[in-house]
């Protein structure tokens, strides 16, 4: 399942989302679907910050503070020896 990510800074304005689909394809963790041509939460807890749908929407929709995710990701794959998906945030 999903690791969750307490206090995340995770917003979208879904009057800005043009529908590219771009935070659906480069989210690590399935946070964003699409509905009705635009962008949609569906899993908030997921999100790790890792700031790659908002560095990918042209449209500006989105704004997260990135950073704190991707390296709480990789600590907490470190100590569980579970693999943690890869940020698309670069």
């Amino acid at each position: 399942m999903f690791n969750s990510y307490l206090d995340n800074t995770l917003v979208l304005d879904v009057e800005k989302c043009n529908g590219c689909t771009m935070c659906v394809i480069v989210c690590p963790h399935q946070v964003f679907a699409m509905k009705d041509h635009h962008a949609q939460i569906i899993h908030y807890s997921a999100c790790m910050e890792c700031g790659a749908c908002m560095v990918n929407c042209a449209a500006g929709a989105i704004m997260v503070q990135s950073g704190v995710g991707c390296a709480s990701a990789m600590i907490n794959a470190a100590l569980t020896g579970k693999e943690e998906a890869t940020c698309n945030c670069g």
